[in-house]
């Protein structure tokens, strides 16, 4: 019997997907923007203490793989020819902070996420040593010292894990975000992996100048952290091997935000709402984050954006899910929320790694208040879901503050977009309309895009005139104005009553100052095809 003909459809670009919640890869047709194919897993998180947040690098990896495998698998089942697909490109959570041997190729210790809260008391003690007329940090990087960003993750790792500081001694450690993990495990690891990280991810480091766009001597000497352990540093658009973009600056690409002025909210485990500031670094007065937006091409110009970031977004419903265990899957909070169609006077405010943007309040701990003997699980998981509105609001209004000229609609994406109730719901609370694509995965195709857009490989435009009409779903406002407001202000009450919670380190929340303590080969099928990261803005 005669082979089955192969469908056509090149030439395709791939995306790897590595979110803190799940892995996913991704096929597009780079000429019409169509998802072909996907597979995703679902990745482990470990809480060692209270507040630590931790995964296991391998595991992340072999999702990666995992994922590649099965897609190309699904595309051979549609008759598709994988040997069309001529780039990948790779997104990742950012912020999150591996080690590894590189002679070994094994991990040192587990990634730190980006949620975890050890390094608080690191960050006090730093935060003495910066002088009060010339904070140097924020105004190199963009960035308040935070447990967010990677440095101070690295410098606990250099301070209390044995097998890292050895290997700092005996030059045989290296630093990376997931990126550089994943780009150096993908192209070869100990027998020649890049080791590498696109601006976007440097960016997030607090390690990283943004005007230079250089790994800056200053900032290194102050955390204390040696520059020989540090990825190379390359655009968000380019041939090395395999490159990458940061997640939320991959979804601005995929939301088209190639302007100035235009904006995207991407609702993952957290919530990352980004403005295109174009090549200015403008600094925020109202508590937003200046980050590199993207840079596609070596020789291209560098994008800035504002960033409000807000920590628990999906992790909520995680968390709705995994402890209180109220719902069995994540899709069943549409429907509990759908039974009651309110609150009822119940507000939640998951602060479980503090507040983010535009408090920065590292004391703050979740609360739900508001409670009668009527409120019932239906009634918190509505509750659960405006929380995630709320906190979009509270980042728009300090971005049109910023900005100046008010948002007249939000572009969303990511997962929890599905979700209908919670997309009128951010509709109502921000009193704008909410504009949704009917195909939510943009973080995967802006790292598609800028990997296919790359210099060399070139099968994907980026020319306005050439990028595809989007099919957008707009849900508008249903309530007025005076009710938005109030339920809102409401919302701010229960906001201030959450903070103040945590005042000392106790060695149960974990100070950091008591503990010392596969080839690519199944599916490169043809010469042409070329590894490439994009990474896109996002938290």
């Amino acid at each position: 019997m005669a082979a089955s003909k192969k469908a056509v459809l090149g030439p395709l670009v791939g995306a790897v997907d590595q979110g803190t919640s799940s892995t996913r890869f991704l096929v597009f047709n780079s000429k019409t923007a169509e998802l072909l194919s996907h597979h995703q897993v679902e990745i482990k998180q470990e809480f060692p203490r209270e507040g630590w947040v931790e995964q296991d690098p391998k595991e992340i990896l072999h999702s990666v793989y995992e994922c590649i495998e099965k897609t190309c698998e699904k595309l051979g089942q549609l008759n598709i020819d994988i040997s069309n697909i001529k780039a990948i490109g790779v997104s990742n959570q950012r912020e999150t902070t591996v080690v590894w041997d590189k002679i070994t190729g094994e991990p040192l210790y587990n990634a730190v996420v980006w949620l975890d809260l050890r390094t608080q008391s690191t960050v006090e003690s730093l935060s003495k040593r910066i002088p009060g007329n010339n904070n140097f940090v924020k105004s190199k990087t963009g960035l308040p010292l935070s447990t967010y960003f990677s440095a101070v993750k690295l410098r606990w790792l250099l301070d209390n894990v044995r097998k890292v500081q050895k290997a700092v001694e005996e030059k045989r450690a290296l630093f990376g975000t997931i990126d550089s993990w994943l780009i150096w495990s993908l192209t070869g690891g100990v027998n020649g992996g890049v080791h590498c990280t696109d601006v976007t991810n440097a960016s997030r480091t607090m390690l990283f100048n943004i005007h230079s766009l250089e790994w800056d001597k200053q900032l290194c000497e102050f955390f204390g952290i040696p520059m020989e352990i540090l990825p190379n540093v390359r655009s968000s658009s380019e041939i090395y091997g395999l490159m990458c973009l940061g997640d939320q600056s991959a979804a601005l690409v995929g939301q088209m935000c190639f302007q100035i002025g235009q904006a995207k909210n991407t609702y993952g485990t957290g919530c990352f709402l980004l403005c295109n500031t174009g090549h200015k670094c403008v600094f925020s007065d109202h508590g937003l984050l200046t980050t590199v937006a993207y840079k596609l091409g070596r020789d291209k110009p560098v994008y800035y954006a504002l960033e409000g970031s807000v920590a628990i977004a999906g992790a909520v419903i995680r968390w709705l899910r995994d402890n209180l265990g109220i719902i069995k899957t994540s899709e069943e909070i549409e429907k509990l929320a759908k039974e009651v169609g309110t609150s009822y006077g119940c507000y939640f405010v998951p602060a479980f790694s503090g507040l983010y943007a535009p408090y920065w309040e590292p004391s703050a701990r979740g609360i739900i208040c508001g409670l009668t003997q009527f409120t019932n699980k239906c009634h918190i998981a509505f509750a659960a879901l405006e929380a995630v509105c709320f906190q979009t609001r509270e980042i728009l209004d300090a971005m049109n503050r910023d900005c100046g000229i008010p948002l007249s609609h939000l572009q969303v994406d990511g997962g929890m977009t599905s979700n209908k109730i919670l997309m009128q719901l951010q509709a109502d609370i921000l009193y704008i309309p909410v504009v949704k694509p009917s195909m939510p995965e943009t973080t995967a195709l802006g790292a598609a895009m800028a990997a296919g857009a790359a210099e060399g490989v070139g099968v994907w435009s980026l020319e306005p005139e050439d990028l595809s009409a989007v099919t957008m779903e707009r849900f508008e406002p249903q309530i007025n104005a005076e009710e938005s407001e109030i339920r809102y202000s409401t919302w701010k009450k229960a906001v201030m009553k959450s903070m103040g919670w945590v005042t000392t380190q106790s060695p149960e929340s974990g100070d950091p100052s008591i503990f010392c303590s596969l080839p690519l080969g199944f599916f490169i099928v043809s010469s042409m095809v070329m590894l490439i990261g994009a990474r896109y803005i996002s938290g």
